[in-house]
């Protein structure tokens, strides 16, 4: 059995397959490339642009904006009026993520294994990462148009959550390729190389749409903040910027063969097959499906705390659209760095460990958030800085301690069910931050509520005994 910190293991590995090939370092390269461009949806669209865009006064009734800005600093009705559109706004936004959530939770795990099946992880990677770049073209639509800001409100949540669907749907498949392209010695560091490029590829493309754009009054081909043309054209460029980096990844690593004993099914019945694969990990791995379950629950914390992140920045501390995305550049330094050096400790200590430190490591930073939001963006650069510090190793070493223990063959189907338990669960985030938001009143309390569905998922995972580092006559 494996060990982590000298405790037995009560998740097996995956059992012993074939000999094969060693994975080549240009299928490496090609599959992180998929991440690097990722950064487009994941760092402009869901994160620090276009998301902030949605929820900024640039929606609201441009008389109650003008209103709150003759108050000033000193407050008073108009600004306690503007204050309350937002958090609606924010709301929306969560009730939005919510739906596609439920989306994502029913379609994963059955179209993850007729991927499987069928041999077609490749071809479903490629249908879906395509949607999601059509759908992240058609947000240069959304404009706000003083005689009609509810509605393009609603398009651009609409298309943030139909995006959302499609965006999961392709990593389910590229989650796959994982055991594709590393071995179990080298798991933690390949999922941690692309998860850190997925970061680095942000930085580079914000540095661009902040050069360009966003922060300069008159950008290149004098492009304005008129109509909000500098957010649309940015997510128009982030478009074309996932469809190329996703392309090597197609034509460089090589479609995985049919499961040879699973032949193809109708949806009905491989609904009925998804639910005898949940029972029969209850029977002979209930430890892997405890962990899918609590990291259901964690994940959705850590989505929350980067979907609502730049959402927080910006109400609550006052950041302004380019100071959100310098905070971003830094940021994403941050958390690609921490994230490509836990991949290595992975490999050295074990993935729950490097987990449950994150975890710990968020909380404080969060809770630090929270009690000192009035102390203004220093407090939000040191303690958002470090919440970025563990938001990526958490994920990464998530990914790494899962593909450890799927049975070969099985990729795309178990990280469907790892995409499903996470949506079945993505109301959570989403449902916390919307109820202290509207109960309070006052966006900041939303903090609160994400920090408790980290802290449920750190209670839930501490219990579970899963493998830890891969044993050293892996290595090839």
């Amino acid at each position: 059995m494996s060990h982590e910190s000298g405790v037995p293991s009560a998740v097996p590995a995956s059992p012993a397959v074939p000999a094969a090939p060693a994975p080549l370092r240009g299928h490496v390269a090609a599959w992180a490339l998929w991440d690097w461009g990722s950064a487009a949806f994941n760092a402009v669209v869901t994160t620090f642009v276009f998301t902030r865009w949605l929820t900024s006064d640039a929606f609201a009734d441009p008389a109650t904006v003008a209103a709150a800005a003759r108050e000033g600093d000193a407050g008073g009705p108009a600004t306690a009026a503007l204050d309350a559109v937002l958090a609606q706004h924010s709301a929306w936004l969560g009730w939005g993520l919510t739906v596609a959530g439920l989306l994502i939770a029913l379609l994963a795990p059955v179209i993850g294994a007729r991927s499987d099946d069928a041999g077609r992880r490749r071809r479903w990677l490629a249908v879906h990462t395509a949607v999601t770049v059509v759908i992240c073209a058609a947000m240069f639509l959304v404009r706000p148009d003083p005689g009609s800001l509810t509605e393009n409100l609603l398009l651009g949540i609409v298309l943030l959550s139909v995006g959302n669907v499609f965006f999961e749907l392709a990593g389910v498949n590229y989650n796959g390729m994982l055991s594709q392209v590393s071995t179990p010695a080298t798991r933690g560091r390949v999922s941690g190389l692309g998860w850190g490029a997925g970061y680095l590829g942000g930085i580079v493309l914000l540095l661009i749409l902040f050069v360009g754009f966003i922060n300069p009054d008159v950008g290149w081909f004098g492009v304005t903040g008129e109509d909000g043309l500098d957010v649309r054209l940015s997510v128009l460029l982030s478009a074309v910027w996932f469809a190329v980096f996703a392309v090597p990844v197609l034509l460089a690593v090589p479609e995985a063969p049919p499961h040879p004993r699973r032949a193809r099914t109708g949806i009905v019945a491989s609904y009925r097959r998804l639910f005898a694969d949940i029972a029969a990990l209850w029977r002979e791995r209930r430890p892997t499906l405890w962990f899918l379950l609590a990291s259901a629950v964690y994940r959705d914390g850590l989505a929350g705390v980067f979907t609502f992140g730049a959402v927080i920045a910006s109400g609550t501390f006052g950041f302004s659209a380019s100071g959100v995305v310098l905070f971003a550049i830094v940021a994403n330094v941050v958390a690609g760095v921490s994230t490509i050096v836990a991949g290595h400790l992975d490999d050295r200590v074990g993935p729950k460990a490097i987990i449950v430190t994150a975890l710990v490591g968020l909380l404080v930073a969060g809770t630090a958030v929270f009690f000192l939001h009035d102390g203004g963006q220093g407090v939000f650069w040191v303690f958002g800085l470090m919440l970025c510090v563990f938001v990526g190793p958490a994920q990464s070493c998530s990914r790494s301690l899962l593909s450890r223990v799927i049975p070969p063959g099985r990729e795309s189907e178990v990280f469907g069910l790892y995409a499903t338990t996470g949506r079945a669960a993505s109301f959570l985030a989403p449902l916390a931050f919307s109820t202290f938001v509207v109960v309070s009143g006052s966006q900041h309390w939303g903090i609160v509520g994400l920090m408790l569905v980290l802290a449920l998922g750190l209670a839930l995972l501490l219990p579970i005994r899963v493998a830890g580092r891969a044993p050293a006559e892996a290595t090839p």
